[in-house]
């Protein structure tokens, strides 16, 4: 073969080559998204489990940590009964997934049918007849999860509002053991007997509930966020005095003032916020039980915060509880050191942390002037700048400027730990959402 007719041969495969690249690229543009709308009888929503267009970018648009075993569920669990959860979108998107839980389960958890839906309106089991979707996993609208594990469901197409409540529904007939919850919801959800899944009325869901169950996460594809803040902390991020279906955690207030700013053209990350608190939790310390209940920060901090979808930031608000809870003086050099664990194992991600100032907690039943010492002495490491890469100072801002060991009494809840509504309020108003750009520092 002459070189001329080896370069006419090479052109040759090329240009075919280039061919099948333009008929593959218009192949794809030509799919708009649209789903053939199938009717159904009874005049219930169409499925639409189709697997979403790849726009946008996957972020947390809501997630709760498990925390627990479920007291009383230990036989049957939730055989038999639709669990419909009701939780807030702090993004909007226009597909969604969400991770089921089993972690506290003794036995596979089988869930037959499961759906998402956008509600008709705030705090109500009534869903947008329009927005009901059933929910896959691997294709296949079953899925056993063993125990111990959690399993993500495939994406589904469904524009959630931000701000919106959305409906997440399960379904298992038979009984799985413990159930795996969220105890301090300050949401309302609801409970229905037999397979009601994609029941768009509401009106079978005549049990109400304090917990969410099963579901620990919602994710949507968005074009809102470019990626997600976890706050990390215990009771005080987990929001337990704040009003029930009113969604006053600071969290909330944070993500609602991020994306007010945002909108006024302030130059800020485009982020959504997750909370990952749990009541009750220590840095250093695990519940009872094995999986322990309300598992330490360090042994929680992979799971509930790094692994979150798409994280770029975590705030870290937690301390206290080692120092009320530990039946001797807290060693304020471990706390210190349980903290920076959880700030390197972020950094070895890329993520950045911002921490928090522990809260005054003169007048609550476990203070002591010891401990208020202690609070002190991990304070003042805090502000130091040597633990964190940014601090947001929770304790300056709340506490009674005339006795800094408590709280200020418009912003404390009653019980002298914490806050009430405009407590929680404050703490999203110091924020400082400048804190949120960049990365992790290559070493702190």
């Amino acid at each position: 073969m002459t070189r001329r007719s080896g370069y006419a041969l090479l052109a040759a495969i090329i240009a075919v080559i280039v061919g099948l690249s333009a008929a593959i690229y218009a192949g794809v543009a030509a799919d708009d998204g649209s789903d053939s709308k199938n009717s159904l009888a009874g005049g219930r929503a169409p499925h639409n489990s189709a697997a979403p267009a790849s726009t946008g970018i996957w972020v947390g648009a809501w997630s709760a940590s498990p925390a627990g075993a479920e007291p009383g569920t230990e036989t049957t669990g939730m055989a038999g009964r639709s669990v419909r959860n009701v939780v807030h979108a702090s993004v909007g998107g226009t597909s969604a997934r969400i991770t089921l839980s089993n972690l506290y389960g003794q036995s596979p958890l089988t869930i037959t049918h499961a759906s998402i839906a956008v509600a008709y309106a705030d705090n109500t089991p009534q869903a947008n007849a329009d927005t009901m979707r059933r929910l896959t996993f691997g294709g296949n609208p079953t899925v056993v999860i063993p125990a111990g594990h959690q399993v993500l469901s495939d994406a589904v197409r469904i524009v959630v509002p931000q701000g919106s409540d959305v409906l997440v529904t399960t379904y298992s007939p038979s009984s799985s053991g413990p159930v795996t919850y969220h105890p301090h919801a300050r949401q309302i959800s609801y409970v229905a007997q037999g397979d009601r899944t994609e029941d768009v009325t509401g009106t079978g869901y005549t049990e109400q509930t304090p917990y969410w169950r099963y579901l620990t996460a919602l994710d949507v594809l968005s074009n809102e966020s470019d990626g997600t803040v976890v706050a990390f902390g215990d009771s005080l991020t987990d929001g337990i005095t704040s009003s029930v279906d009113a969604n006053h955690r600071w969290t909330d207030v944070l993500s609602q003032r991020l994306r007010t700013a945002i909108e006024s053209g302030q130059d800020l990350p485009r982020y959504s916020v997750v909370n990952q608190g749990i009541s009750g939790n220590q840095i250093l310390a695990d519940g009872l039980g094995r999986p322990a209940d309300n598992p330490s920060g360090l042994l929680r901090f992979s799971r509930d915060a790094l692994d979150r979808t798409n994280v770029k930031v975590v705030v870290i608000d937690l301390g206290v509880n080692d120092i009320l809870r530990n039946p001797r003086l807290a060693d304020p050099d471990k706390i210190l050191g349980g903290l920076r664990t959880l700030v390197r194992e972020a950094h070895s991600r890329g993520i950045k942390v911002i921490g928090a100032t522990l809260m005054p907690f003169e007048g609550h039943r476990g203070y002591t002037p010891a401990r208020e010492a202690v609070r002190q002495q991990v304070n003042a490491e805090i502000r130091s700048g040597r633990v964190y890469d940014a601090v947001v100072d929770f304790d300056k801002a709340l506490r009674d400027p005339y006795d800094p060991r408590r709280l200020r009494p418009d912003y404390d809840s009653g019980d002298h730990l914490h806050p009430s509504d405009k407590g929680y309020a404050k703490m999203a108003d110091v924020f400082d959402l400048g804190d949120l750009k960049g990365s992790a520092p290559a070493e702190l």
